[in-house]
């Protein structure tokens, strides 16, 4: 089934699965054995405590759902189910106050486990912790947290809430459109087509190629809400979607002259000024790929080159591995990457390259 409801804070009414309504309307008790609660969220600037979201149900068998920010640096999760009580605290730091963040609850009861995951979108930083979870959520309990009236509330602050029936992968996402095209030793392919074996070719004129490939489904808002850079800036032939954290590296006379720099790189959400790049129109929900490459490279596309999937260490971890998009790969079989060392522009900086090409 996977994601079977969604909010959208900003704008949309609160969606709900069909099917979903329907199992409902026949089976009120029914219950969701393995799922996620994904959450995305602004954290306040006034450093004041805020409950993301909220839910209790009272009836002959209490259930209730909260999760709260301190002013401290820490996220404050409870689940409760008649007597049973899951209470986790994890310190996410003070230093990210006022960053966004995505939080992701997720459990499959049937081996009694539950994972909190907190990361920050425009990084790497993901932080897990597992905790025992004894007895699935009622589906109708899930579905009110999409629902922000009577037993729900939400944050003014927090971005959407999404709802799957499978455990919700963290870490490195994909980020390329379907349609985005990648040169490669036979030329341009699409990015959905590509599969492990393939040969790309980067952004130096090298054949590179492809370990694995990765795609995933999510909701079209926060962080991964799609992004079409516009042709013929940075030297792009033709428009790409790609996710707002995709980076596209960057060259030229006036990098150079602003910057000091040979090549940088340029996140596309950076870029979402009015003619380099805007948001683009999207269903509810998007599908991304993303390639893994022996090192960490940036892929030519017809004139551009955007940054391929970065992994780092994480073949070291078991917990961040098994918890991503390349959860079924063995570790032996994944590189290690190394940053390049470019400079990532902020938006200011991007504007005003934007605007140095354009004159």
């Amino acid at each position: 089934m996977s994601w079977f409801a969604l909010l959208d804070c900003g704008a949309r009414e609160p969606w709900v699965r069909e099917d979903v309504e329907d199992v409902l309307a026949k089976r009120p008790k029914a219950c969701v054995p393995r799922g996620s609660v994904v959450l995305e969220t602004r954290l306040s600037p006034d450093a004041r405590p805020q409950t993301l979201i909220s839910y209790r149900r009272d009836t002959r068998a209490t259930a209730s759902f909260s999760l709260m920010s301190t002013p401290h640096g820490s996220l404050v999760l409870v689940i409760a189910h008649g007597d049973t009580v899951v209470h986790e605290v994890m310190e996410r730091g003070r230093e990210a106050r006022t960053d966004t963040l995505q939080v992701t609850i997720s459990w499959d009861v049937a081996s009694g486990v539950g994972r909190l995951v907190v990361a920050r979108p425009e990084t790497e930083h993901v932080l897990i912790r597992n905790f025992a979870m004894p007895h699935p959520p009622l589906l109708s309990d899930l579905v009110a947290l999409s629902r922000p009236q009577g037993l729900t509330e939400v944050d003014p602050d927090v971005i959407f809430v999404a709802l799957s029936s499978d455990i919700e992968p963290v870490g490195p996402m994909p980020t390329l459109a379907p349609s985005v095209p990648l040169q490669t030793a036979q030329g341009p392919k699409l990015a959905m087509s590509l599969k492990p074996g393939d040969v790309v070719r980067a952004a130096d004129g090298k054949l590179v190629p492809v370990l694995h490939t990765v795609r995933r489904a999510v909701p079209s808002l926060g962080s991964f809400r799609p992004v079409r850079l516009r042709a013929p800036y940075f030297g792009l032939t033709q428009d790409v979607v790609v996710s707002r954290h995709q980076r596209l590296l960057v060259s030229g006379p006036e990098v150079e002259y602003l910057f000091g720099r040979e090549q940088v790189l340029i996140p596309a959400s950076a870029l979402v000024n009015g003619y380099a790049g805007h948001f683009e129109p999207a269903p509810r929900f998007v599908t991304y790929h993303q390639i893994l490459l022996p090192h960490h490279d940036t892929v030519q596309t017809p004139d551009a080159a955007l940054e391929s999937l970065y992994i780092g260490r994480m073949r070291r971890d078991k917990a961040q591995l098994n918890a991503s998009v390349l959860s079924d790969v063995s570790r032996s079989l994944l590189p290690e990457h190394h940053r390049a060392g470019y400079q990532v522009l902020r938006a200011f900086e991007a504007i005003s390259l934007a605007e140095a090409r354009a004159a």
